[in-house]
């Protein structure tokens, strides 16, 4: 795996933990996130959906365990000790499930939640890097 593309999984992955430590504090506590560039009542709509959990777990804890992995298994593509094909799937597994999330937001829900955008800029940012490496 090149330095570059593993700098670019390192970077947001580093964002994206901040993100879902940020969410999981929100679903222990029950408590509302902030809401920047959206309306109030959008992030509480999205943050308290049936869509904020997968199969009844919360998707912040989800989403931490996938930016958990693409960290670890970079490390191991560059220490030579994974294919880096892997990460790259679980990176393309990532966005489509971020594309969904936002797919979600935008035509069921119709309201965004600036913590869910951010992941899926992440994630397309991430994904990106994989089309072009």
């Amino acid at each position: 795996m090149s330095q570059s593309l593993a700098a670019v999984f390192y970077l947001f992955s580093f964002i994206g933990l901040i993100d879902t430590i940020y969410l999981s504090y929100h679903a222990i506590t029950k408590t509302d996130v902030a809401c920047w560039f959206f309306p109030k009542e959008w992030c509480q709509k999205v943050q308290y959906s049936k869509f904020s959990r997968t199969f009844g777990i919360p998707n912040a804890y989800l989403g931490f365990l996938m930016y958990v992995a693409i960290l670890v298994l970079t490390y191991l593509a560059v220490g030579g000790l994974v294919a880096p094909w892997l990460v790259k799937a679980v990176v393309v597994f990532g966005f489509a499930f971020s594309m969904y999330f936002l797919f979600i937001q935008a035509f069921v829900l119709r309201a965004f939640c600036t913590w869910c955008v951010v992941s899926a800029i992440n994630f397309t940012a991430m994904f990106i890097a994989v089309l072009i490496k």
